[in-house]
């Protein structure tokens, strides 16, 4: 199993895991927030290399 499938089952698990124990509002927060944040905390010049790269790139 590849690390990015390792992940997303991860991802899969946790999200599921917020859905049960948390309200509806908190798991969007969560969901929306933490890229958002991880996003915002990089500086200016990493950014623009984020948004030029395509997302297959992303993975390099």
């Amino acid at each position: 199993m590849s690390k990015n499938a390792k992940i997303a089952i991860g991802g899969v698990a946790v999200g599921l895991f917020l859905w049960i124990w948390l309200p509806l509002w908190a798991v969007l927060l969560i969901v929306v927030g933490v890229p958002a944040g991880a996003y915002l905390a990089l500086d200016p010049s990493q950014r623009r290399r984020l948004r030029r790269v395509t997302r297959k790139e992303l993975g390099r």
